[in-house]
């Protein structure tokens, strides 16, 4: 198979979807790789690294889309992608279909072949290609949030793990997954005060084993957030459905409960966000302010740290995308489970229901085209 790894270009998203030693990986086994040129140089991939590897080099995008049977990238396409990909073509990328219609859209009327990694699930309900951007996002959560709760970002002038004779800040994380675990684990290892909190109680009874002593945990429901936002300094929002939109837990009214100059960081902002005052920002401008609630919500915060996402990026997605290019997406897909969970949309057809509910739109079954 061909496959091609065109440049990111979504603002200050510096990943590349494929390291060297996956282009190596690949071209061992009889496939032809094409990289845009520079395509890895902000992740700390020079061109020649490519070569070396066996891989191809491409002058634009375009050529990228033109020749490639597969695309793989890291963020969804953006709109000037949209007419460079053609019918039929597999496109291996982060889509988070249902918090964005056009793209939905776009790629439907494109009839291509879309296979999203936040999709493909196991047999336990975990997400293989989505765990290593969670951990990274996760671990960021805090790292961001410590820095806007410095003054001079607008916080209310806390540091995180306190000092002797001073209380820590408190942090809450609304969420026990991936996200939430490495968010819990980073800020108490900072020394902060921090409540985990998720509506599966076997998931809190895990939490509770495995956390240190100054993680705890708390049932999630409205009333229990509703009084912990008073108190606490740093918010962390670590909800996922697989998908599907993430709900609203904590709702406009409930900023004017917080003190100001609070925290809280959206890491659910590519599903659309778990605040409802949630709204997508960059790392070049990554912050707003609501009642005087700092909101940090950078859609691709693993993007900041270009060298290890990309790297634990492809730890995880090269032995599906040896699968896709060895045996073709339908066989691939028929053979293991977990690939065919990531099938969202097939020729103009969508064949994930999260993303059919998320816009009233036609769900048809993936078995037709498998």
């Amino acid at each position: 198979m061909v496959i091609a790894v065109p440049t990111e270009i979504k603002t200050n998203e510096n990943r590349v979807a494929l390291t060297p030693a996956g282009a190596l990986e690949l071209t061992k086994l009889g496939h032809t790789v094409y990289i845009q040129k520079g395509a890895g140089v902000h992740s700390g991939f020079v061109d020649k690294e490519y070569v070396k590897a066996g891989a191809q080099i491409l002058p634009s995008a375009a050529e990228c889309f033109q020749k490639g049977e597969m695309i793989m990238k890291v963020k969804e396409p953006i709109e000037q992608e949209y007419d460079l990909i053609r019918k039929d073509q597999l496109i291996f990328t982060y889509f988070h279909f249902a918090s964005y219609e056009p793209l939905t859209n776009a790629m439907i009327k494109s009839k291509a072949i879309c296979l999203a990694y936040e999709t493909v699930e196991l047999p336990d309900r975990s997400l293989p290609l989505l765990i290593p951007m969670s951990e990274v996002a996760g671990r960021m959560a805090i790292q961001e949030g410590a820095k806007y709760l410095e003054k001079p970002m607008g916080g209310r002038g806390i540091l995180l793990g306190g000092v002797p004779g001073v209380h820590p800040a408190r942090v809450l994380v609304i969420g026990g997954g991936i996200v939430g675990m490495q968010a819990a684990k980073m800020a108490a290892g900072l020394g902060a005060m921090v409540i985990i909190m998720d509506v599966n109680l076997n998931r809190l009874r895990y939490l509770a084993d495995v956390m240190p002593a100054n993680v705890t945990t708390m049932y999630s429901n409205e009333l229990n957030i509703r009084n912990l936002l008073k108190s606490h300094d740093l918010i962390v929002g670590a909800v996922l459905i697989p998908g599907a939109k993430a709900p609203h837990l904590i709702t406009r009214d409930m900023l004017k409960e917080m003190r100001p100059g609070t925290v809280m960081v959206d890491v659910a902002v590519d599903q659309g966000g778990c605040f409802e005052t949630t709204k997508p920002t960059t790392h070049a401008d990554p912050i707003y302010t609501i009642d005087g609630v700092v909101h940090y919500c950078v859609a691709n915060m693993p993007g900041a740290v270009p060298y290890t996402s990309t790297i634990a990026l492809t730890n995880a997605t090269l032995p599906y995308a040896i699968q896709l290019a060895s045996k073709g997406w339908q066989k691939a897909c028929r053979e293991n489970q977990a690939l065919k969970l990531g099938l969202n949309i097939i020729k103009g057809s969508v064949v994930y229901q999260g993303v059919a509910d998320a816009f009233g739109l036609k769900y048809v079954d993936v078995n037709k085209y498998l």
